[in-house]
């Protein structure tokens, strides 16, 4: 397992440099000035090459590139002071580090990805396991047909509508928010409520599916009808047999849910007006804050990077045989 563990972090630290290096030529190779960009509209040409010379743009491009990939692990000096590691830039618009922007809309997302995956986890592996232990019963029909119909569901669709009959009809529910956990565990929950329930919905009708596809599939394969065979009791057989079994499909989706909501739900942040990385991503994008858009880039990037060895480790844990591979 210690072998497997370190194949998959060596490749992803290999695939990261090429990710941070594609990102920089990307990006410092565009016919724009980072100096005017970061210095605004109403600045001098003795200001540009001030800027330009404390950004270390007056450089080559390959000491430049030296200096960015060598920050993120050490920390680099700027006229703001030292960034330490992970260094990720300069913000052009706010002039704060990029790492540190990135840390205030963290907790948001984190805390968004948490509680909705708990709850579409819960709900939708639960729902589908009793489909498929009910297959062909009144209560797998109306779990599947309620399936096929939530999964057809957006956030941006069914957000509002959420939002109009629970908060600005009735007022039973407050307008979503954040509230650190650890300052008021009461207002993290109920500021975030509504964000998660329809998240868990659109969720749960995806994993409810899978989860008794997988599961049926499974109770077809020739290990399980020996067990049943043996005459093992139907409760042991699905859980120790065929539930392990149906994992796999399922942790692979999830790893892909999972990265991408902590790489930043876009939709999700601006359909309730949460700050978050997704947010910020796109903010930064439209200021033409560089370094930002670079950051959140990297940061992303690392999380799918991140949770493709989780997955990884989950496979070998799940079934032994891909640890050889």
């Amino acid at each position: 397992m210690l072998q497997f563990l370190l194949r998959r972090l060596t490749g992803a630290v290999v695939i990261m440099f090429m990710i941070g290096a594609f990102t920089f030529f990307l990006f410092y190779t565009i016919p724009q000035d980072f100096a005017e960009l970061s210095c605004g509209r109403t600045c001098t040409p003795e200001n540009i090459a001030v800027i330009r010379e404390s950004m270390g743009l007056d450089k080559p491009i390959t000491a430049q590139f030296w200096e960015f990939m060598s920050g993120i692990v050490t920390g680099r000096d700027f006229a703001q002071g030292y960034c330490s590691a992970p260094c990720l830039g300069v913000s052009f618009d706010s002039g704060d580090f990029v790492w540190d922007s990135i840390m205030d809309r963290f907790p948001l997302t984190l805390s968004l990805t948490v509680g909705g995956l708990v709850i579409f986890l819960v709900l939708g592996l639960g729902s589908g396991l009793l489909a498929a232990w009910k297959r062909g019963t009144v209560v797998d029909k109306v779990v599947s047909g309620a399936s096929m119909v939530l999964s057809s569901f957006q956030i941006y669709f069914l957000g509002p509508i959420v939002l109009g009959l629970f908060v600005y009809s009735t007022g039973w529910l407050e307008n979503p928010k954040y509230v650190p956990f650890l300052e008021d565990p009461t207002g993290w929950v109920v500021g975030l409520l509504i964000p998660w329930a329809v998240m868990a919905t659109i969720f749960t009708a995806q994993y409810t599916r899978m989860a008794r596809s997988t599961m049926i599939e499974q109770l077809q394969e020739e290990h399980v009808r020996t067990a049943r065979a043996k005459g093992m009791k139907q409760s042991y057989v699905f859980f120790r047999y065929a539930w392990r079994g149906s994992l796999t499909p399922i942790v692979t989706i999830l790893g892909m849910d999972l990265s991408g909501l902590l790489a930043g739900a876009v939709v999700t942040e601006f359909t309730f007006d949460l700050a978050g990385i997704g947010r910020l991503a796109v903010e930064s994008s439209l200021t033409k804050d560089l370094p930002l858009t670079m950051g959140v880039m990297l940061f992303g990037a690392f999380f799918i990077l991140l949770l493709n060895i989780v997955v990884d480790l989950a496979y070998a844990y799940i079934d032994p045989r891909v640890r050889l591979a």
